[in-house]
């Protein structure tokens, strides 16, 4: 968290500078950022790897085909390159005519998953609209539209101080009312994040911050399973086959890896031991079969993407364009920090996928296509 800290400090005196200029800086068209291109591409292909390789007993298990996940990722993949090339060669000033467009848009279908016949119960949630068998989550849309909106609320002239916060807290509610407290807290890492860096006033971000954690609180007190996992945390020795079952499994996959690992597909977790292998616990898996070293690479590749998102973000000339790149720097960074913390029993456990490595095309799609936004501001943003 620390890069990431330094990082926002940066871009707020950048914003500040920026602000200061009488004119407004003529963008230059520059060669789009290879380095972060081909990271992605390297990123989405070590992803489908992993996807197949801890998915592979739950997707015999359940579909009677071993791939069949592995599959699934690879279609998404291409969609999602695709999206990456269609966002990369499309301006950025452009999503800012349309920023709002794309906020309400999130917000019709964050309420129309919670239409009973519309949106689908999966687990005791409501977070997928289903038409066929195509799955999509409207809460990974409603991170981007989160940082549309407010880029180009903090990149106006004059705006109410209230506005914001309240469509921040109007996008969290609906998204609580899934339930889904995991990607509120990504939401959160975005909003407050380009607050920031926007030159929001600190004082007023220190007040956000305490009415967050108060509504954090009462979220926790009055529901009964996000109770049990904050006491599971603190007690992770309590109820082995019960409430801490999930974090103790993933606690001996990392224990069971070692330094080297127990080898590429002899995870022994895997074996419907460890719960979500695909999705919120590949790590765990990847741990496991390479050990402590590939663990740590992994997690070093994946934070040097994240600032090479930020470095993009904080070069660009244009307002609107560093405020953007800045929200989905953390919307990625954020998600990386919670799915790693609550792997690794630094926090309780979040139902967040890992950026690139877990299973889900909604998520994956989202990244990349915003990833290639990032990409074309490399290009225009100047410098």
């Amino acid at each position: 968290m620390q890069f990431l800290v330094y990082g926002l400090l940066q871009f707020r005196g950048v914003f500040k500078r920026q602000k200061r200029l009488k004119k407004k800086a003529k963008l230059k068209a520059l060669s789009f950022d290879k380095q972060l291109f081909f990271m992605s591409l390297i990123l989405t292909a070590f992803g489908v790897i992993a996807v197949a390789d801890a998915s592979s007993v739950q997707s015999m298990s359940s579909f009677s085909d071993p791939y069949y996940f592995a599959k699934q990722q690879i279609m998404w993949s291409l969609v999602g390159i695709g999206g990456l090339v269609f966002a990369a060669s499309v301006h950025f000033l452009f999503w800012k005519k349309i920023s709002y467009l794309v906020f309400f848009l999130s917000i019709a279908l964050l309420f129309a998953v919670l239409i009973p016949g519309v949106g689908s119960r999966v687990l005791g949630a409501r977070r997928w609209i289903y038409i066929g068998s195509l799955g999509f989550q409207p809460s990974e849309f409603a991170k981007l539209g989160l940082a549309f909106a407010f880029a180009r609320i903090m990149a106006s002239k004059d705006y109410k101080k209230w506005v914001p916060l309240a469509v921040l807290g109007a996008v969290g509610s609906l998204i609580m009312l899934q339930p889904d407290f995991g990607t509120m807290l990504v939401l959160i890492f975005i909003g407050v994040s380009q607050l920031f860096v926007g030159g929001y006033p600190f004082f007023y971000l220190v007040g956000v911050g305490l009415i967050g954690v108060l509504s954090g609180a009462l979220l926790i007190f009055f529901s009964d399973y996000r109770r049990e996992r904050l006491m599971t945390f603190f007690q992770s020795s309590s109820d082995p086959l019960g409430s801490s079952y999930h974090i103790r499994q993933i606690l001996i996959a990392f224990g069971s890896g070692g330094l080297f690992g127990v080898g590429l597909g002899q995870s022994r977790q895997k074996q419907l031991f460890l719960p979500e292998t695909a999705t919120d616990s590949v790590f765990a898996v990847i741990a496991e079969e390479m050990g402590f070293f590939v663990a740590v690479l992994i997690v070093v590749f994946l934070s040097y993407f994240v600032i090479r998102l930020y470095t993009i973000s904080m070069r660009c000339e244009d307002t609107f364009g560093l405020l953007l790149g800045v929200g989905i720097s953390s919307w990625i960074g954020g998600q990386m920090f919670l799915n790693l913390a609550s792997m690794l029993a630094l926090t309780p456990l979040t139902g967040i996928p890992l950026p690139f490595f877990s299973y889900g095309g909604s998520s994956l799609t989202m990244i990349l296509f915003s990833v290639g936004i990032l990409l074309n501001i490399s290009k225009y943003g100047g410098k």
